[in-house]
Protein backbone atom coordinates (compact mmCIF):
# COMPACT_ATOMS: atom_id res chain seq x y z
CA UNK A 1 0.00 0.00 0.00
CA UNK A 2 1.47 3.71 -0.55
CA UNK A 3 0.24 6.24 1.11
CA UNK A 4 0.73 8.65 -1.26
CA UNK A 5 -1.48 7.42 -3.59
CA UNK A 6 -4.31 6.42 -1.02
CA UNK A 7 -4.18 9.95 0.29
CA UNK A 8 -4.92 11.17 -3.77
CA UNK A 9 -7.76 8.26 -3.62
CA UNK A 10 -9.16 10.54 -0.69
CA UNK A 11 -8.78 13.50 -1.94
CA UNK A 12 -10.66 13.40 -5.45
CA UNK A 13 -13.80 12.35 -2.88
CA UNK A 14 -13.49 15.53 -0.42
CA UNK A 15 -11.25 18.03 -3.31
CA UNK A 16 -13.47 18.74 -5.93
CA UNK A 17 -10.88 17.73 -8.91
CA UNK A 18 -8.85 16.33 -6.43
CA UNK A 19 -6.07 19.34 -6.77
CA UNK A 20 -5.93 23.05 -6.05
CA UNK A 21 -3.74 23.51 -9.24
CA UNK A 22 -4.72 21.56 -12.92
CA UNK A 23 -1.19 21.46 -13.12
CA UNK A 24 -0.61 19.17 -10.33
CA UNK A 25 -2.92 16.67 -11.28
CA UNK A 26 -1.96 13.37 -11.42
CA UNK A 27 -3.72 12.68 -14.59
CA UNK A 28 -1.32 15.38 -16.29
CA UNK A 29 1.27 13.03 -15.90
CA UNK A 30 0.88 9.36 -15.24
CA UNK A 31 -2.72 8.94 -13.70
CA UNK A 32 -2.51 6.29 -10.55
CA UNK A 33 1.47 6.39 -10.41
CA UNK A 34 2.40 9.92 -9.83
CA UNK A 35 3.06 10.63 -6.56
CA UNK A 36 0.96 13.54 -5.92
CA UNK A 37 1.99 14.48 -2.44
CA UNK A 38 5.38 15.43 -0.59
CA UNK A 39 6.58 15.18 2.88
CA UNK A 40 10.06 17.35 2.42
CA UNK A 41 11.28 19.60 -1.03
CA UNK A 42 15.25 20.69 -0.44
CA UNK A 43 17.34 21.70 -3.38
CA UNK A 44 16.00 19.86 -6.49
CA UNK A 45 15.42 16.80 -4.66
CA UNK A 46 11.39 15.69 -3.15
CA UNK A 47 10.35 12.84 -1.11
CA UNK A 48 6.89 12.01 -1.34
CA UNK A 49 4.91 10.21 1.76
CA UNK A 50 6.41 6.95 1.63
CA UNK A 51 9.79 8.49 2.11
CA UNK A 52 10.59 7.75 -1.61
CA UNK A 53 13.25 9.80 -2.73
CA UNK A 54 13.03 11.81 -6.53
CA UNK A 55 14.93 14.33 -8.46
CA UNK A 56 12.78 17.24 -9.61
CA UNK A 57 13.73 17.69 -13.50
CA UNK A 58 10.29 18.49 -14.18
CA UNK A 59 8.01 21.99 -13.03
CA UNK A 60 10.34 22.76 -9.99
CA UNK A 61 6.59 23.58 -8.08
CA UNK A 62 4.98 25.04 -11.30
CA UNK A 63 7.71 27.34 -11.99
CA UNK A 64 7.61 29.05 -8.50
CA UNK A 65 11.23 27.93 -7.23
CA UNK A 66 13.12 29.65 -9.16
CA UNK A 67 16.02 28.94 -6.39
CA UNK A 68 15.51 25.62 -5.52
CA UNK A 69 13.17 24.44 -3.12
CA UNK A 70 13.75 25.25 0.63
CA UNK A 71 16.44 27.80 -0.49
CA UNK A 72 18.09 28.48 2.72
CA UNK A 73 18.56 32.71 2.48
CA UNK A 74 14.90 33.02 1.38
CA UNK A 75 13.59 30.57 4.36
CA UNK A 76 15.75 32.46 7.18
CA UNK A 77 14.20 35.94 5.85
CA UNK A 78 10.88 34.74 6.24
CA UNK A 79 11.56 33.00 9.29
CA UNK A 80 12.55 36.00 10.96
CA UNK A 81 9.87 37.74 9.56
CA UNK A 82 7.68 34.83 10.99
CA UNK A 83 9.19 35.46 15.16
CA UNK A 84 8.87 38.87 14.58
CA UNK A 85 4.63 38.99 13.24
CA UNK A 86 3.51 38.40 9.94
CA UNK A 87 0.12 40.39 10.38
CA UNK A 88 -0.85 43.45 12.31
CA UNK A 89 -3.42 46.36 12.39
CA UNK A 90 -0.34 48.25 10.94
CA UNK A 91 1.62 48.06 7.47
CA UNK A 92 4.67 46.10 7.39
CA UNK A 93 7.30 48.61 5.68
CA UNK A 94 8.91 45.48 3.50
CA UNK A 95 5.76 46.77 1.16
CA UNK A 96 7.75 49.71 0.11
CA UNK A 97 11.21 48.11 0.46
CA UNK A 98 10.03 45.49 -2.01
CA UNK A 99 8.34 48.69 -4.22
CA UNK A 100 11.31 50.51 -4.30
CA UNK A 101 13.71 47.48 -5.48
CA UNK A 102 11.67 46.41 -8.52
CA UNK A 103 10.77 49.80 -9.73
CA UNK A 104 14.87 50.38 -9.49
CA UNK A 105 15.13 47.12 -11.52
CA UNK A 106 12.49 48.98 -14.13
CA UNK A 107 12.84 52.52 -15.11
CA UNK A 108 9.68 53.48 -16.90
CA UNK A 109 7.61 51.81 -13.30
CA UNK A 110 6.58 54.33 -11.13
CA UNK A 111 4.00 52.65 -8.40
CA UNK A 112 3.15 49.34 -7.15
CA UNK A 113 0.52 47.01 -6.25
CA UNK A 114 0.59 43.89 -4.63
CA UNK A 115 -1.73 40.27 -4.44
CA UNK A 116 -0.32 36.83 -3.68
CA UNK A 117 -1.11 34.80 -6.70
CA UNK A 118 -0.50 35.54 -10.90
CA UNK A 119 -4.14 35.40 -11.10
CA UNK A 120 -5.31 37.74 -9.28
CA UNK A 121 -2.93 40.07 -9.83
CA UNK A 122 -3.70 39.64 -13.66
CA UNK A 123 -7.10 40.53 -12.75
CA UNK A 124 -6.10 43.59 -10.41
CA UNK A 125 -4.01 44.74 -13.24
CA UNK A 126 -7.01 44.68 -15.68
CA UNK A 127 -9.25 46.27 -13.72
CA UNK A 128 -6.86 49.01 -12.97
CA UNK A 129 -6.42 49.53 -17.12
CA UNK A 130 -10.37 49.43 -17.51
CA UNK A 131 -10.49 52.36 -14.59
CA UNK A 132 -8.14 54.02 -16.48
CA UNK A 133 -9.41 53.87 -20.22
CA UNK A 134 -13.02 53.60 -18.83
CA UNK A 135 -13.64 50.98 -21.80
CA UNK A 136 -14.31 47.15 -21.60
CA UNK A 137 -13.07 45.43 -24.14
CA UNK A 138 -9.70 43.45 -23.21
CA UNK A 139 -7.73 42.35 -26.52
CA UNK A 140 -4.82 39.50 -25.35
CA UNK A 141 -2.82 36.76 -26.12
CA UNK A 142 -1.14 34.07 -24.10
CA UNK A 143 -2.40 32.30 -20.81
CA UNK A 144 -3.88 34.38 -17.86
CA UNK A 145 -5.15 32.43 -15.68
CA UNK A 146 -8.74 31.43 -14.35
CA UNK A 147 -10.69 34.55 -13.43
CA UNK A 148 -13.78 35.42 -15.65
CA UNK A 149 -12.62 38.69 -17.37
CA UNK A 150 -9.94 35.46 -19.30
CA UNK A 151 -12.32 32.97 -19.31
CA UNK A 152 -14.78 34.33 -20.82
CA UNK A 153 -13.17 34.54 -24.02
CA UNK A 154 -14.41 31.02 -24.10
CA UNK A 155 -17.92 31.74 -24.67
CA UNK A 156 -19.63 32.34 -28.15
CA UNK A 157 -22.99 33.25 -28.76
CA UNK A 158 -24.15 30.17 -29.36
CA UNK A 159 -23.57 29.20 -25.89
CA UNK A 160 -20.75 26.77 -26.62
CA UNK A 161 -17.08 26.75 -26.19
CA UNK A 162 -14.79 27.63 -29.45
CA UNK A 163 -12.03 25.47 -28.24
CA UNK A 164 -9.21 27.75 -28.36
CA UNK A 165 -8.01 28.34 -25.11
CA UNK A 166 -9.15 25.87 -22.83
CA UNK A 167 -10.05 22.52 -24.73
CA UNK A 168 -11.64 19.81 -22.57
CA UNK A 169 -12.42 22.53 -20.03
CA UNK A 170 -16.41 23.99 -19.86
CA UNK A 171 -16.27 27.31 -17.84
CA UNK A 172 -19.49 26.66 -16.00
CA UNK A 173 -20.26 29.89 -14.11
CA UNK A 174 -18.45 32.49 -16.44
CA UNK A 175 -21.75 34.68 -16.79
CA UNK A 176 -22.56 34.59 -20.38
CA UNK A 177 -22.94 38.30 -20.05
CA UNK A 178 -19.13 38.53 -20.14
CA UNK A 179 -19.03 37.48 -24.19
CA UNK A 180 -18.11 39.91 -26.50
CA UNK A 181 -15.52 41.38 -23.78
CA UNK A 182 -12.55 39.74 -24.39
CA UNK A 183 -10.73 38.50 -27.80
CA UNK A 184 -7.73 36.87 -28.23
CA UNK A 185 -4.83 37.19 -30.69
CA UNK A 186 -1.81 34.86 -31.25
CA UNK A 187 1.85 35.75 -30.79
CA UNK A 188 3.89 37.47 -33.82
CA UNK A 189 0.88 38.06 -35.65
CA UNK A 190 0.59 41.49 -36.32
CA UNK A 191 -2.02 41.37 -39.11
CA UNK A 192 -4.32 39.18 -36.50
CA UNK A 193 -3.88 42.10 -33.68
CA UNK A 194 -4.88 45.18 -35.94
CA UNK A 195 -7.74 43.28 -37.65
CA UNK A 196 -9.11 43.26 -34.16
CA UNK A 197 -8.17 46.42 -32.90
CA UNK A 198 -10.23 48.38 -36.33
CA UNK A 199 -13.05 45.87 -35.28
CA UNK A 200 -13.63 47.10 -31.81
CA UNK A 201 -11.15 50.21 -31.21
CA UNK A 202 -14.26 52.38 -29.53
CA UNK A 203 -14.45 50.41 -26.39
CA UNK A 204 -10.79 48.76 -26.10
CA UNK A 205 -9.52 49.20 -22.27
CA UNK A 206 -6.89 47.03 -22.56
CA UNK A 207 -4.53 45.18 -24.45
CA UNK A 208 -2.91 42.50 -22.78
CA UNK A 209 0.29 39.66 -23.37
CA UNK A 210 3.06 37.89 -22.26
CA UNK A 211 6.59 39.43 -22.78
CA UNK A 212 7.84 35.78 -24.32
CA UNK A 213 7.08 32.30 -23.40
CA UNK A 214 8.07 29.36 -26.15
CA UNK A 215 8.56 31.63 -29.12
CA UNK A 216 10.81 34.40 -29.50
CA UNK A 217 9.29 37.65 -30.23
CA UNK A 218 9.45 39.45 -33.68
CA UNK A 219 10.51 43.19 -32.91
CA UNK A 220 8.45 44.57 -35.56
CA UNK A 221 5.04 42.85 -33.55
CA UNK A 222 6.14 44.23 -30.62
CA UNK A 223 6.49 47.86 -31.82
CA UNK A 224 2.97 47.20 -33.74
CA UNK A 225 1.48 46.73 -30.17
CA UNK A 226 2.95 49.47 -28.33
CA UNK A 227 2.74 51.89 -30.94
CA UNK A 228 -0.80 50.54 -31.35
CA UNK A 229 -1.65 51.27 -27.45
CA UNK A 230 0.03 54.96 -27.91
CA UNK A 231 -1.98 55.66 -30.75
CA UNK A 232 -5.23 54.77 -29.45
CA UNK A 233 -4.29 55.43 -25.84
CA UNK A 234 -4.80 51.96 -24.47
CA UNK A 235 -3.25 50.79 -21.41
CA UNK A 236 -0.81 47.72 -22.38
CA UNK A 237 -0.08 45.40 -19.89
CA UNK A 238 2.77 42.59 -19.89
CA UNK A 239 2.37 39.20 -18.27
CA UNK A 240 5.81 38.61 -16.50
CA UNK A 241 4.44 35.89 -14.24
CA UNK A 242 6.28 32.67 -16.05
CA UNK A 243 8.83 34.28 -18.31
CA UNK A 244 10.11 37.34 -15.30
CA UNK A 245 13.39 36.83 -13.52
CA UNK A 246 14.46 33.61 -16.14
CA UNK A 247 15.90 35.81 -19.04
CA UNK A 248 17.19 38.46 -16.60
CA UNK A 249 16.94 40.83 -13.25
CA UNK A 250 14.06 41.61 -14.20
CA UNK A 251 10.62 41.58 -16.52
CA UNK A 252 11.72 39.94 -19.91
CA UNK A 253 9.90 42.97 -21.93
CA UNK A 254 13.23 44.73 -20.77
CA UNK A 255 15.13 42.23 -23.10
CA UNK A 256 12.83 44.11 -26.24
CA UNK A 257 13.25 47.43 -24.95
CA UNK A 258 9.52 47.11 -24.67
CA UNK A 259 7.52 49.34 -22.29
CA UNK A 260 3.76 48.79 -21.58
CA UNK A 261 1.75 50.56 -18.92
CA UNK A 262 1.47 48.05 -16.42
CA UNK A 263 3.71 44.81 -15.83
CA UNK A 264 2.96 41.38 -13.31
CA UNK A 265 5.08 39.33 -11.89
CA UNK A 266 4.56 36.61 -9.52
CA UNK A 267 5.63 32.84 -9.95
CA UNK A 268 9.49 32.95 -9.12
CA UNK A 269 9.73 36.25 -7.38
CA UNK A 270 9.31 34.83 -4.32
CA UNK A 271 10.47 31.15 -4.47
CA UNK A 272 7.30 29.46 -3.24
CA UNK A 273 5.83 31.86 -0.76
CA UNK A 274 2.65 33.28 -2.60
CA UNK A 275 3.52 36.44 -3.25
CA UNK A 276 2.40 39.16 -6.89
CA UNK A 277 3.17 42.44 -7.84
CA UNK A 278 1.59 45.04 -10.40
CA UNK A 279 3.85 47.91 -11.25
CA UNK A 280 3.62 50.69 -13.78
CA UNK A 281 3.70 54.55 -14.45
CA UNK A 282 1.69 56.64 -12.29
CA UNK A 283 -0.48 57.97 -14.31
CA UNK A 284 -2.68 54.49 -14.92
CA UNK A 285 -1.70 53.29 -12.01
CA UNK A 286 -3.62 56.21 -10.16
CA UNK A 287 -6.87 54.72 -11.42
CA UNK A 288 -6.59 51.75 -8.88
CA UNK A 289 -7.84 54.77 -6.34
CA UNK A 290 -10.56 54.78 -8.65
CA UNK A 291 -11.74 51.78 -7.94
CA UNK A 292 -12.32 49.28 -4.86
CA UNK A 293 -9.10 46.87 -5.30
CA UNK A 294 -8.16 45.29 -1.31
CA UNK A 295 -7.73 42.60 0.08
CA UNK A 296 -6.61 41.42 4.17
CA UNK A 297 -4.44 39.19 2.78
CA UNK A 298 -2.47 41.52 0.25
CA UNK A 299 -0.80 43.04 3.63
CA UNK A 300 0.64 40.00 5.06
CA UNK A 301 4.55 40.21 5.89
CA UNK A 302 6.01 37.08 4.12
CA UNK A 303 5.05 38.07 0.83
CA UNK A 304 7.35 41.24 0.84
CA UNK A 305 10.13 39.81 2.62
CA UNK A 306 10.47 36.93 0.51
CA UNK A 307 10.24 38.74 -2.53
CA UNK A 308 13.21 40.60 -1.40
CA UNK A 309 14.83 38.30 -0.36
CA UNK A 310 14.33 35.97 -3.46
CA UNK A 311 15.16 39.24 -5.96
CA UNK A 312 18.57 40.19 -4.20
CA UNK A 313 19.48 36.93 -4.34
CA UNK A 314 18.83 36.55 -7.87
CA UNK A 315 20.86 39.55 -8.74
CA UNK A 316 23.77 39.02 -6.19
CA UNK A 317 23.93 35.40 -7.87
CA UNK A 318 23.18 36.22 -11.55
CA UNK A 319 20.89 33.49 -11.55
CA UNK A 320 18.85 34.35 -14.67
CA UNK A 321 22.66 32.96 -16.42
CA UNK A 322 22.50 29.84 -14.91
CA UNK A 323 18.87 29.45 -15.40
CA UNK A 324 19.79 29.91 -19.13
CA UNK A 325 22.60 27.71 -19.20
CA UNK A 326 21.34 25.04 -17.35
CA UNK A 327 18.01 25.12 -19.69
CA UNK A 328 20.62 24.60 -22.98
CA UNK A 329 22.25 21.72 -21.72
CA UNK A 330 18.93 20.13 -21.00
CA UNK A 331 17.47 20.58 -24.78
CA UNK A 332 21.03 18.90 -25.86
CA UNK A 333 20.44 16.04 -23.64
CA UNK A 334 17.09 15.89 -25.12
CA UNK A 335 19.02 15.83 -28.67
CA UNK A 336 21.60 13.49 -27.91
CA UNK A 337 19.53 10.77 -26.06
CA UNK A 338 16.58 11.18 -29.12
CA UNK A 339 19.39 11.09 -31.46
CA UNK A 340 21.24 8.28 -29.89
CA UNK A 341 18.10 5.93 -30.28
CA UNK A 342 16.34 7.05 -33.41
CA UNK A 343 13.35 8.94 -31.98
CA UNK A 344 12.06 11.90 -33.47
CA UNK A 345 11.40 14.97 -31.47
CA UNK A 346 11.13 18.89 -31.31
CA UNK A 347 12.97 20.88 -28.63
CA UNK A 348 11.21 24.27 -28.31
CA UNK A 349 10.77 27.01 -25.58
CA UNK A 350 13.05 29.47 -24.16
CA UNK A 351 16.10 27.94 -22.67
CA UNK A 352 15.25 28.30 -18.92
CA UNK A 353 11.49 26.99 -19.85
CA UNK A 354 12.21 24.02 -21.92
CA UNK A 355 9.76 21.58 -23.99
CA UNK A 356 10.30 18.19 -26.45
CA UNK A 357 7.35 16.75 -28.42
CA UNK A 358 7.31 13.59 -29.77
CA UNK A 359 6.78 13.76 -33.51
CA UNK A 360 4.58 10.75 -33.73
CA UNK A 361 0.92 10.38 -34.01
CA UNK A 362 0.45 9.13 -30.32
CA UNK A 363 3.12 11.62 -29.05
CA UNK A 364 0.70 11.68 -26.14
CA UNK A 365 1.08 7.74 -25.14
CA UNK A 366 4.65 7.98 -25.40
CA UNK A 367 4.69 11.07 -23.31
CA UNK A 368 3.19 8.90 -20.55
CA UNK A 369 5.71 6.03 -20.88
CA UNK A 370 8.44 8.73 -20.48
CA UNK A 371 7.40 9.68 -17.18
CA UNK A 372 6.75 6.17 -16.43
CA UNK A 373 9.89 5.36 -17.08
CA UNK A 374 11.56 8.33 -15.18
CA UNK A 375 9.91 8.03 -12.42
CA UNK A 376 10.96 4.53 -12.10
CA UNK A 377 14.25 5.72 -12.13
CA UNK A 378 13.89 8.47 -9.39
CA UNK A 379 13.12 11.12 -11.72
CA UNK A 380 9.77 13.27 -11.37
CA UNK A 381 10.04 14.08 -15.56
CA UNK A 382 7.51 15.29 -17.97
CA UNK A 383 8.53 16.74 -21.55
CA UNK A 384 8.93 20.21 -20.01
CA UNK A 385 12.29 20.98 -17.76
CA UNK A 386 12.09 24.43 -15.39
CA UNK A 387 15.84 25.22 -14.65
CA UNK A 388 16.73 25.69 -11.39
CA UNK A 389 19.16 27.63 -9.69
CA UNK A 390 19.65 24.37 -7.81
CA UNK A 391 19.98 21.90 -10.82
CA UNK A 392 23.83 21.13 -11.48
CA UNK A 393 25.42 18.82 -13.84
CA UNK A 394 25.09 15.71 -10.93
CA UNK A 395 21.00 16.07 -11.54
CA UNK A 396 21.34 16.72 -15.61
CA UNK A 397 23.76 13.90 -15.39
CA UNK A 398 21.03 11.31 -13.72
CA UNK A 399 19.02 12.76 -15.77
CA UNK A 400 20.71 11.89 -19.29
CA UNK A 401 21.14 8.21 -18.06
CA UNK A 402 17.72 7.75 -17.27
CA UNK A 403 16.38 9.57 -20.30
CA UNK A 404 18.58 6.98 -22.05
CA UNK A 405 17.40 3.72 -20.69
CA UNK A 406 13.83 5.75 -21.16
CA UNK A 407 14.11 6.23 -25.30
CA UNK A 408 15.49 3.00 -25.44
CA UNK A 409 12.28 1.90 -24.04
CA UNK A 410 10.42 4.11 -26.00
CA UNK A 411 11.86 3.22 -28.82
CA UNK A 412 10.78 -0.58 -29.02
CA UNK A 413 7.55 1.01 -27.88
CA UNK A 414 7.44 2.93 -31.27
CA UNK A 415 8.68 -0.03 -33.13
CA UNK A 416 5.65 -2.46 -31.92
CA UNK A 417 3.57 -0.44 -33.00
CA UNK A 418 1.35 0.15 -30.05
CA UNK A 419 2.88 1.99 -27.16
CA UNK A 420 -0.22 1.32 -25.31
CA UNK A 421 0.38 -1.79 -24.03
CA UNK A 422 4.26 -0.79 -22.32
CA UNK A 423 2.37 1.48 -19.85
CA UNK A 424 1.05 0.65 -16.94
CA UNK A 425 -1.72 3.49 -16.39
CA UNK A 426 -3.88 5.25 -18.38
CA UNK A 427 -2.37 7.67 -20.98
CA UNK A 428 -1.94 11.40 -19.70
CA UNK A 429 -3.84 14.08 -19.69
CA UNK A 430 -3.13 16.72 -22.79
CA UNK A 431 -3.89 20.16 -21.14
CA UNK A 432 -4.43 23.50 -21.99
CA UNK A 433 -3.15 25.04 -25.39
CA UNK A 434 -1.86 28.42 -25.13
CA UNK A 435 -1.55 30.95 -27.70
CA UNK A 436 2.02 31.71 -27.21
Amino acid sequence: MSKTLDLYEKAKKIIPGGTQLLSKRPEMFLPGLWPAYYEKAEGYKIWDLDGKEYIDMSYMGIGSCILGYADKDVNNAVKEAISNGTMSTLNAPEEVGFAELIVSLHPWAEMVRYARSGGEAMSIAVRIARAYSKKDKVLFCGYHGWHDWYLSANLSNEKSLDGHLLPGLDPLGVPRGLTGLTFPFNYNDAKGFLSLVKKHKDNIGAIVLESIRNTNPNIEFLQIIKETSLKEKIPLVVDEITAGWRLNKGGAHLLFNFEPDIAVFAKGMSNGYPMAAIIGNGNVMQAAQDSFISSTYWTERIGPVSAIATVKKIIAKDVPTHLINTGKKMKDIWLRVAKNNNIEIEVSGIDPLAHFAFNYTNALSLKTLYTQEMLERGVLATNAFYSSYAHDDIALNKYEFSANEAFEIIYKAIQSGNPENFLKTPVCHSGFKRLT
